[in-house]
């Protein structure tokens, strides 16, 4: 998948100009330590690091954001124990699909509600090794939830955060995500070459340049034959814009739910278009003006790579 067009140029320089998260958002630093259950039940031994497995939206309106999620996507929710009630895992079919934080936002300050994409490492501590030894930040450091595992916030050379997570219970398989379920994220960067050398030291991927026909940069990070994420070029190179990480949402018709979005209070950044797989792809945002994405995926489509 590769964010191209005129339409996506438009918004994506709209938005990252305002998409500066602070430390404060990220972090999940309440007065008590959360009781986060296991990313994987039963445990397993599976490990991939360099997979997004894991996603939590900050927002500063939890109750809101359940209302619209729930109704969206229907995924259910259940609080997470703590001296502060502010945090919820969001369920698909049972099964966690990602996390809601409540985080009051300063009026004028140079973030928005998103959501924050976790991926997994072998180890926490060496993952901030490499992440400082290649000129990135640590924005969270590394804290351990019993059940969940090891996770930190850090930030890219380019000031992108994102997020690691050594689970204790294993990473989830690689599977095509149902309808619902988060099935693909992208990083906008003003230098996909430069990001990828630093996302390659961190998590080892396999870089693969993406051909295009918008003069813009594209590259594809995989390992274990499995494509991974995508580095899209941040277009108007002079524009005062900041890189950020989109996560995109399976969905049986992109349309459908761009309508349904609307109808929910949220609004549509970028109409519904062809991807390069075959379905149609939009980014939409929900009614506190956190955005995602949302992908048709056929079902004869795997995300395996081709070498």
């Amino acid at each position: 998948m590769k964010i191209r067009t005129k339409e996506i140029r438009q918004y994506l320089t709209q938005l990252v100009a305002s998409m500066v998260i602070g430390i404060a958002a990220i972090g999940i630093g309440v007065a008590a330590p959360l009781e986060l259950p296991p990313l994987v039940q039963p445990a397993s031994g599976e490990r991939h690091p360099g997979k997004v497995i894991w996603v939590d939206l900050v927002t500063p309106d939890l109750a809101g954001a359940k209302r619209f999620y729930g109704a969206l996507f229907g995924w259910s929710f259940q609080d997470v124990p703590g001296d502060e009630k502010n945090f919820s895992l969001a369920m698909l079919n049972g099964e966690p699909v990602g996390g809601l934080i409540q985080r009051a936002m300063q009026p004028g300050a140079p973030r928005q509600p998103n959501w924050l994409t976790f991926i997994s490492v072998v180890d926490v501590t060496e993952a901030q090794r490499v992440v400082l030894a290649r000129g990135g930040k640590v924005l969270s450091a590394p804290r351990t939830y019993p059940q969940r595992g090891r996770q930190a916030v850090f930030a890219d050379p380019h000031g992108a955060p994102f997020a690691v997570l050594q689970s204790s219970s294993g990473d989830p398989k690689d599977e095509l995500a149902d309808p619902g379920e988060w099935i693909w994220s992208s990083l906008v960067t003003p230098d996909p070459d430069k990001d990828a050398a630093f996302y390659q030291a961190v998590f080892g991927y396999e870089v693969f340049e993406l051909p295009s026909e918008d003069g813009l940069e594209h590259v594809l990070l995989a390992n274990d034959d499995y494509a991974r994420v995508s580095l899209n070029e941040l277009p108007q190179r002079g524009a005062k814009s900041y890189p950020h990480w989109l996560n995109f949402v399976r969905v049986i018709s992109a349309s459908d739910a761009v309508a349904k979005v609307v109808a929910l209070g949220g609004k549509i950044l970028v109409a519904p278009q062809p991807d390069r797989h075959g379905g149609l792809v939009a980014v939409v945002a929900d009614p506190a003006g956190a955005p995602f994405g949302l992908l048709e995926w056929p079902a004869a489509n795997s995300k395996e790579v081709v070498k």
